[in-house]
């Protein structure tokens, strides 16, 4: 199955030994996602690749999580239990 999209959006960020990919694209049906990748240099000349995509009518919520995981590793003082979280 072909999905056609047209990008909207690209942003190449290089970080250290790896490559983030920000790509904001719009599907045949109108709805938009955002796809993160990120690459980085393995063993010789071969890369490794992770794709998370999120849709946009998801958006708001990745976008709290995001919002609290970026504070924690900011912040010296953690409140919640992750483990907490991953069962519910």
């Amino acid at each position: 199955m072909t999905i056609n999209k047209k990008v909207l959006f690209s942003e190449r960020v290089h970080a250290g030994s790896r490559i983030y990919f920000f790509d904001v694209s719009e599907a045949s049906n109108g709805a938009k996602y955002l796809v993160i990748d990120e690459s980085r240099r393995t063993e010789g000349d071969s890369y490794e690749h992770k794709r998370v995509m999120v849709f946009q009518d998801n958006l708001e919520k990745f976008m709290e999580g995001l919002s609290k995981a970026v504070n924690a590793m900011t912040s010296e003082v953690i409140t919640e239990d992750p483990e907490d979280k991953r069962s519910a």
